[in-house]
């Protein structure tokens, strides 16, 4: 009676243990989620299109690797340093990208790498307003940014700027795009809001 009770309670404890870590993990999940889309709804760009930049801080995450998880900000030249690693240039990666350039670095040392890349600051996100208006200069992102706001921070138009000729130029993969703005139609309601990206430029002319 004494052993078969011992064996099961001995059982129990394996089994208890074994599903530990699965639990965590399926606890943790949602949480981080919660947390992702909390960061993206602040955000004016998604990890799939925002180009790192020198001043960035980052977070990165090698999961069940301690040593290796490390906070970093992209130095002037570019390159952040990560243990193993070493330098290993950021700037102009999407989050996404250098989290799967990180992990593909980290499998000559670590099984199966699992790679997070938080862009807990981003310095790098500003747009420029240039020509016609009272004070042009360079607006850093707080959050999300339309033109019109974009303006307005920048105290207005001038008098003789070319209201319906507005272009927004926009640095992408394959150049430079160019977007059309009609201040009067945005001004009367006719448009939908235009958001800007980190990078953007607004040209008054």
């Amino acid at each position: 009676m004494t052993m078969k009770s011992i064996s099961i309670l001995e059982t129990l404890v394996l089994a208890a243990t074994l599903a530990a870590p699965a639990a965590a993990v399926a606890q943790t999940a949602p949480k981080n989620a919660k947390a992702s889309a909390a960061v993206s709804n602040a955000r004016p760009w998604s990890d799939d299109e925002y180009r790192l930049g020198p001043g960035d801080k980052l977070r990165v995450e090698v999961y069940r690797e301690t040593q290796l998880s490390q906070s970093l900000q992209v130095r002037p030249d570019g390159k952040i340093t990560l243990p193993l690693v070493g330098d290993y240039m950021a700037a102009g990666k999407t989050p996404i990208e250098l989290r799967d350039e990180l992990a593909q670095s980290l499998k000559e040392y670590v099984t199966n790498p699992v790679v997070t890349v938080i862009v807990v600051e981003a310095t790098a996100a500003q747009v420029y307003v240039i020509g016609e208006v009272a004070n042009p200069g360079t607006l850093v992102m707080q959050g999300p940014m339309t033109v019109m706001q974009a303006l307005a921070q920048v105290g207005g138009l001038r008098e003789f700027a070319d209201r319906d000729d507005i272009r927004i130029l926009r640095k992408t993969p394959t150049g430079t795009r160019t977007i059309g703005f009609d201040y009067k139609k945005a001004v009367k309601g006719e448009i939908e809001p235009v958001n800007l990206q980190p990078g953007d430029t607004i040209v008054v002319p």
